[in-house]
């Protein structure tokens, strides 16, 4: 899960970093609005964890531009802990949910495990499934009857995406956006790669899902 986390305090918003990719989470750090605006438009995050003091631009206005462009990516706002006005108006803005500061990283962890739940995406805090084969976000095994592979963080990375998406065609531009970032060197080639990866495994495992190729359009996961 690759998450968007707008913080100006360098020091907390580096900690919440180090809990965050120790908890599996992949994250790009922004420290002032323009910045989270810009970051947020890309629409490649599964969540925004959004302070609300924030040079250049505030979070509220950062949310409020999101939201008028169409951008439905969940968001977590971070609050000072009397502003029951800010809390307020963000919601009424429409962000998700809100922490007050200073907060424990439990606490976070917990409020992006219920939001990935409302969007539908996970049947428990630890399992996908698509198909006959089951993904464990915890230990990163791919699964399927009594066969089980583990995946490196990319291909791990790469499947997630596919299987919140289940049957969507996916183009090779969203995957380097999305898993490598839009500024990302990354190009076809190392796509290429790891699907290649992907589908030896998949047949490692003896599944009868496939990652077809949709010639000059992209990949699609398909039973």
């Amino acid at each position: 899960m690759k998450l968007l986390l707008v913080e100006d305090e360098i020091q907390l918003s580096e900690a919440l970093c180090q809990i965050l990719i120790k908890n599996n989470y992949s994250v790009d750090a922004v420290y002032d609005g323009d910045d989270g605006l810009n970051y947020g438009l890309t629409d490649i995050y599964d969540v925004i964890i959004l302070d609300i003091m924030l040079p250049k631009l505030n979070g509220l206005q950062v949310l409020k531009i999101l939201r008028k462009k169409g951008i439905s990516t969940p968001i977590i706002l971070l609050t000072a802990k009397d502003s029951v006005e800010d809390k307020v108006t963000g919601l009424d803005l429409g962000a998700d949910d809100y922490l007050a500061k200073p907060f424990s990283s439990e606490e976070l962890l917990a409020r992006l495990r219920a939001l990935t739940r409302r969007k539908g995406d996970i049947i428990n805090d630890n399992i996908l499934d698509f198909g006959d084969i089951r993904l464990n976000l915890s230990t990163y095994d791919l699964e399927c009857k009594n066969n089980s592979i583990t995946l490196t963080l990319k291909e791990f990375d790469i499947l997630h995406y596919f299987m919140q998406r289940p049957k969507s065609i996916v183009s090779k531009d969203d995957l380097i956006t999305k898993l490598w970032g839009f500024d990302s060197e990354a190009d076809y080639n190392n796509i290429e790669v790891y699907i290649s990866f992907l589908r030896k495994k998949l047949t490692h495992i003896d599944s009868s899902v496939k990652i077809s190729t949709i010639r000059r359009v992209g990949y699609k996961l398909e039973e």
